[in-house]
């Protein structure tokens, strides 16, 4: 007799997950420990094929997603680094204009030019070097791809305008050839530090999630997860004195890839419980100030270190 499905077997590769339980399943198949408010978000992203806007601080794992996405639904992943004085040429198209002159110059030395027809070959797609939009609009057998734009904050507001056509319609014009539509739209994922507010026209046109920095238990979880050989001492102890520093008044707080680095860093050192020497000798993998790491100076570290024992020690 054949065994009826398992009901909660994890979404096979290249379909969307059906629930929001899918999609948390998902996740953590690629070892994303998300909440459920990000996996209902990123559910109906998927669900109504709409672009997703992440903002957050740097380091929560807002990048992550897209790749996690792009792993475990097995689609090509397509990332456009934003920075300021990102234009059209380096995001979406530009056109081989080297090879246009030889192409010109070969038609010139067998003379014979039909000049139309010559502005016609040169503006073909032979000639075209696409760029990292245009590349997503591209039809591909295993599925829309997953297009990245990532820390769109660092961009100009004109890019940012630009932005509109593709996130709207799945197109952009290239006024040499019309319009390309993709004939089915990529997975858009959108990433921001909040450098700068970004525009409630591109806003609109997405489902917005803040990512914050994750509670004790699911940080630890995820030191445990990435950093499978950490003991458990010592992953308790680090996680809650981390929670401890972002309540301090630093410049940079330390985000979930500085306590991974910070977590990794002293595995390497054997280290197997928290004290005031190591922390001053490794702060630099969690602090990336100066004035950061000398406000947490050695009294102020020990005094931190104090207060996540007895936490520890009150909650056992």
């Amino acid at each position: 007799m054949a065994k009826a499905p398992a009901a909660s077997a994890a979404p096979q590769k290249n379909a969307v997950p059906a629930s929001i339980d899918e999609t948390l399943r998902l996740l953590g198949s690629a070892e994303y420990l998300a909440d459920r408010s990000l996996a209902t978000v990123l559910f109906l992203a998927l669900k109504m094929g709409r672009p997703i806007f992440l903002e957050g601080e740097a380091g929560v794992g807002k990048t992550e997603i897209a790749k996690v996405l792009s792993s475990t639904l097995g689609r090509k992943l397509i990332r456009l680094q934003c920075y300021e004085g990102l234009d059209v040429a380096s995001a979406v198209y530009e056109w081989n204009y080297a090879a246009q002159m030889i192409a010109i110059r070969v038609a010139e030395a067998e003379g014979t030019i039909d000049r139309d027809r010559l502005s016609h070959d040169i503006f073909s797609e032979r000639f075209l070097i696409k760029r990292p939009l245009l590349q997503a609009l591209e039809p591909d057998p295993a599925g829309a791809p997953v297009l990245l734009i990532d820390e769109l904050d660092r961009a100009d507001e004109a890019f940012e305008a630009f932005l509109l056509e593709v996130l709207a319609d799945s197109q952009v014009t290239i006024p040499e050839l019309g319009t390309v539509k993709a004939e089915h739209p990529p997975i858009v994922v959108i990433t921001s530090n909040r450098t700068r507010e970004i525009h409630d026209a591109l806003k609109r046109r997405c489902l917005y999630h803040w990512v914050g920095y994750p509670d004790a238990r699911r940080e630890l979880s995820i030191v445990r997860t990435k950093v499978p050989g950490i003991g458990a001492t010592l992953s308790e102890q680090l996680v809650f004195f981390v929670q401890a520093l972002r309540k301090e008044d630093l410049f940079k707080s330390p985000g979930v890839a500085e306590t991974l680095d910070w977590a990794t860093a002293l595995s390497e050192l054997d280290v197997t419980a928290l004290d005031p020497a190591t922390i001053s000798d490794t702060l630099g993998v969690l602090l990336k100030y100066q004035d950061d790491i000398a406000r947490i100076d050695n009294s102020k570290a020990a005094q931190i270190l104090q207060e996540v024992r007895a936490e520890l020690r009150a909650a056992e």
